[in-house]
Protein backbone atom coordinates (compact mmCIF):
# COMPACT_ATOMS: atom_id res chain seq x y z
CA UNK A 1 0.00 0.00 0.00
CA UNK A 2 1.65 3.19 -0.90
CA UNK A 3 1.76 6.14 1.47
CA UNK A 4 -0.82 7.78 0.10
CA UNK A 5 -2.80 4.93 0.08
CA UNK A 6 -2.40 4.62 3.73
CA UNK A 7 -2.82 8.53 4.41
CA UNK A 8 -6.16 8.01 2.75
CA UNK A 9 -7.46 5.07 4.42
CA UNK A 10 -6.44 6.25 8.14
CA UNK A 11 -8.44 9.58 7.35
CA UNK A 12 -11.40 7.58 5.99
CA UNK A 13 -11.53 4.94 9.21
CA UNK A 14 -11.27 7.74 11.60
CA UNK A 15 -14.28 8.80 13.88
CA UNK A 16 -15.61 11.03 16.66
CA UNK A 17 -15.95 8.33 19.03
CA UNK A 18 -18.82 9.51 22.02
CA UNK A 19 -18.25 6.19 23.89
CA UNK A 20 -15.00 4.33 25.17
CA UNK A 21 -13.76 1.31 27.22
CA UNK A 22 -12.20 2.00 30.42
CA UNK A 23 -8.52 0.47 29.35
CA UNK A 24 -5.72 3.00 29.50
CA UNK A 25 -3.82 3.66 26.50
CA UNK A 26 0.17 2.86 27.46
CA UNK A 27 2.41 5.64 28.15
CA UNK A 28 4.82 4.46 25.38
CA UNK A 29 1.79 4.60 22.83
CA UNK A 30 0.87 8.22 23.90
CA UNK A 31 4.77 9.31 23.65
CA UNK A 32 4.77 7.93 20.07
CA UNK A 33 1.56 9.65 19.22
CA UNK A 34 3.24 13.09 20.41
CA UNK A 35 6.41 11.80 18.44
CA UNK A 36 4.87 11.69 15.18
CA UNK A 37 2.67 14.98 15.91
CA UNK A 38 5.83 17.11 16.79
CA UNK A 39 6.56 17.05 13.24
CA UNK A 40 3.86 19.28 12.39
CA UNK A 41 5.08 22.31 10.59
CA UNK A 42 4.33 26.20 11.89
CA UNK A 43 4.71 29.69 10.75
CA UNK A 44 8.58 30.40 11.20
CA UNK A 45 8.98 26.95 13.15
CA UNK A 46 7.70 28.85 16.31
CA UNK A 47 5.97 25.64 17.22
CA UNK A 48 3.53 26.92 19.60
CA UNK A 49 1.56 23.63 20.49
CA UNK A 50 2.11 22.62 23.93
CA UNK A 51 -0.52 19.66 25.24
CA UNK A 52 -0.61 18.21 29.07
CA UNK A 53 -2.86 14.92 28.86
CA UNK A 54 -3.97 13.21 32.14
CA UNK A 55 -4.32 9.73 33.11
CA UNK A 56 -6.77 7.57 34.82
CA UNK A 57 -7.25 8.77 38.50
CA UNK A 58 -6.61 12.54 37.74
CA UNK A 59 -9.33 12.32 34.54
CA UNK A 60 -12.34 11.03 36.33
CA UNK A 61 -12.62 13.98 39.08
CA UNK A 62 -11.67 16.55 36.39
CA UNK A 63 -14.70 15.42 34.32
CA UNK A 64 -17.00 14.92 37.38
CA UNK A 65 -15.47 18.70 38.21
CA UNK A 66 -16.07 20.05 34.91
CA UNK A 67 -19.61 18.36 34.49
CA UNK A 68 -20.42 20.57 37.65
CA UNK A 69 -18.87 23.82 35.83
CA UNK A 70 -20.74 23.24 33.03
CA UNK A 71 -24.07 23.34 35.01
CA UNK A 72 -23.20 26.16 36.84
CA UNK A 73 -22.32 28.00 34.21
CA UNK A 74 -23.77 27.49 30.61
CA UNK A 75 -22.08 30.58 28.86
CA UNK A 76 -19.10 30.21 26.77
CA UNK A 77 -15.82 31.62 28.58
CA UNK A 78 -13.38 30.55 25.99
CA UNK A 79 -9.50 32.42 25.02
CA UNK A 80 -11.33 32.10 21.53
CA UNK A 81 -14.17 33.51 20.33
CA UNK A 82 -17.05 31.10 19.43
CA UNK A 83 -18.77 31.68 16.02
CA UNK A 84 -21.41 34.20 16.49
CA UNK A 85 -23.76 31.70 14.21
CA UNK A 86 -23.87 29.18 12.26
CA UNK A 87 -26.00 29.71 8.45
CA UNK A 88 -26.39 28.05 5.50
CA UNK A 89 -24.89 24.78 4.05
CA UNK A 90 -23.03 25.09 7.98
CA UNK A 91 -26.04 25.29 9.87
CA UNK A 92 -27.60 22.15 7.97
CA UNK A 93 -24.58 20.03 8.35
CA UNK A 94 -24.43 20.87 12.17
CA UNK A 95 -28.21 20.26 12.45
CA UNK A 96 -27.80 16.98 10.31
CA UNK A 97 -24.85 15.54 12.93
CA UNK A 98 -26.83 16.95 15.78
CA UNK A 99 -29.79 14.84 14.81
CA UNK A 100 -27.67 11.79 13.70
CA UNK A 101 -26.28 11.41 16.66
CA UNK A 102 -29.44 11.99 19.08
CA UNK A 103 -31.25 9.38 16.42
CA UNK A 104 -28.79 6.84 16.68
CA UNK A 105 -28.94 7.00 20.60
CA UNK A 106 -33.00 6.81 20.35
CA UNK A 107 -33.55 10.43 21.62
CA UNK A 108 -36.46 12.42 20.66
CA UNK A 109 -36.07 16.13 19.12
CA UNK A 110 -38.22 17.45 21.26
CA UNK A 111 -36.50 15.32 24.80
CA UNK A 112 -34.78 18.75 26.23
CA UNK A 113 -33.84 16.01 28.94
CA UNK A 114 -32.55 13.70 27.09
CA UNK A 115 -30.31 16.12 25.04
CA UNK A 116 -28.83 17.92 28.16
CA UNK A 117 -27.66 14.35 29.60
CA UNK A 118 -26.16 13.72 26.09
CA UNK A 119 -24.70 17.42 25.95
CA UNK A 120 -22.57 16.68 29.20
CA UNK A 121 -21.13 13.58 27.72
CA UNK A 122 -18.55 16.05 26.32
CA UNK A 123 -17.40 17.47 29.72
CA UNK A 124 -17.21 13.71 30.93
CA UNK A 125 -14.94 13.58 28.18
CA UNK A 126 -17.44 10.45 26.71
CA UNK A 127 -16.05 7.74 29.31
CA UNK A 128 -12.63 8.02 27.61
CA UNK A 129 -9.66 7.48 30.28
CA UNK A 130 -7.71 10.37 28.55
CA UNK A 131 -8.72 14.11 27.63
CA UNK A 132 -5.55 15.81 25.93
CA UNK A 133 -5.60 19.74 26.51
CA UNK A 134 -3.63 21.49 23.54
CA UNK A 135 -2.88 25.01 24.13
CA UNK A 136 -1.46 27.46 22.20
CA UNK A 137 0.77 31.06 22.68
CA UNK A 138 -1.53 33.93 22.92
CA UNK A 139 1.23 36.25 21.72
CA UNK A 140 0.40 34.38 18.48
CA UNK A 141 -3.31 34.92 18.37
CA UNK A 142 -4.72 33.39 15.38
CA UNK A 143 -1.69 32.13 13.55
CA UNK A 144 -0.86 30.60 16.77
CA UNK A 145 -4.21 28.32 16.50
CA UNK A 146 -3.87 27.34 12.80
CA UNK A 147 -0.53 25.93 14.09
CA UNK A 148 -2.04 24.26 17.26
CA UNK A 149 -4.95 23.18 14.44
CA UNK A 150 -2.42 21.34 12.22
CA UNK A 151 -0.87 19.97 15.40
CA UNK A 152 -4.33 18.63 16.40
CA UNK A 153 -4.91 17.13 12.89
CA UNK A 154 -1.51 15.42 13.01
CA UNK A 155 -2.54 13.90 16.79
CA UNK A 156 -5.80 12.60 15.43
CA UNK A 157 -3.87 10.93 12.73
CA UNK A 158 -1.23 9.21 14.69
CA UNK A 159 -3.72 8.26 17.25
CA UNK A 160 -5.74 6.38 14.46
CA UNK A 161 -2.82 4.85 13.32
CA UNK A 162 -1.82 3.46 17.07
CA UNK A 163 -5.12 2.11 17.33
CA UNK A 164 -6.48 4.44 19.43
CA UNK A 165 -10.10 6.72 19.12
CA UNK A 166 -10.36 10.24 18.95
CA UNK A 167 -12.60 12.64 19.62
CA UNK A 168 -11.26 16.66 19.36
CA UNK A 169 -13.64 19.01 21.30
CA UNK A 170 -14.35 22.51 20.93
CA UNK A 171 -16.94 22.25 24.03
CA UNK A 172 -14.05 21.95 26.62
CA UNK A 173 -12.59 25.48 25.80
CA UNK A 174 -16.26 27.17 26.52
CA UNK A 175 -14.56 26.54 30.27
CA UNK A 176 -11.45 27.69 29.52
CA UNK A 177 -10.21 29.19 32.91
CA UNK A 178 -11.78 26.76 35.22
CA UNK A 179 -9.95 23.71 33.04
CA UNK A 180 -6.59 26.07 33.41
CA UNK A 181 -6.35 26.70 36.52
CA UNK A 182 -7.36 22.43 37.40
CA UNK A 183 -4.57 22.24 35.85
CA UNK A 184 -2.33 25.02 36.46
CA UNK A 185 -1.60 25.57 32.16
CA UNK A 186 0.20 29.12 32.44
CA UNK A 187 -2.37 32.28 31.36
CA UNK A 188 -0.13 32.78 28.34
CA UNK A 189 -1.34 30.26 26.56
CA UNK A 190 -4.47 29.62 24.79
CA UNK A 191 -6.88 27.03 25.35
CA UNK A 192 -7.58 25.64 21.71
CA UNK A 193 -9.51 22.55 22.21
CA UNK A 194 -9.20 18.85 24.14
CA UNK A 195 -9.62 15.70 22.41
CA UNK A 196 -10.81 12.64 24.40
CA UNK A 197 -9.30 9.77 23.63
CA UNK A 198 -9.07 6.00 24.68
CA UNK A 199 -10.31 2.59 22.91
CA UNK A 200 -13.51 2.83 21.22
CA UNK A 201 -16.55 0.98 23.10
CA UNK A 202 -17.97 0.22 19.41
CA UNK A 203 -21.53 -1.70 21.14
CA UNK A 204 -22.43 1.44 22.15
CA UNK A 205 -25.14 3.38 19.67
CA UNK A 206 -23.16 6.42 19.95
CA UNK A 207 -20.30 4.87 17.84
CA UNK A 208 -22.65 3.37 15.08
CA UNK A 209 -23.11 6.58 12.85
CA UNK A 210 -20.90 8.39 10.66
CA UNK A 211 -21.07 12.31 9.65
CA UNK A 212 -20.46 13.19 5.68
CA UNK A 213 -18.29 15.17 3.92
CA UNK A 214 -18.55 17.54 0.62
CA UNK A 215 -17.38 16.09 -2.80
CA UNK A 216 -13.88 17.26 -4.18
CA UNK A 217 -15.87 19.32 -6.46
CA UNK A 218 -17.86 21.19 -3.81
CA UNK A 219 -14.15 22.20 -2.34
CA UNK A 220 -12.01 22.71 -5.54
CA UNK A 221 -11.63 25.55 -8.01
CA UNK A 222 -8.91 25.35 -9.86
CA UNK A 223 -8.25 29.06 -11.06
Amino acid sequence: MSDAETLHRLMAARFSCRAFRPDPVPDETIRAMIETSRLTPSWCNTQPWQVVVTRPGVTEPLAEALVQEALRSQSVNSDMPFPERYTGERQARRRASGFALYDALGIAHDDKQGRLKQMLENFRFFGAPHVALITSAAELGPYGAVDAGAFLQSFLLAAQAHGVATIPQAALAQHAPFLKRRLEIPGDRWLICGVSFGYADMSHPANAFRTDRAQVEEILRFA
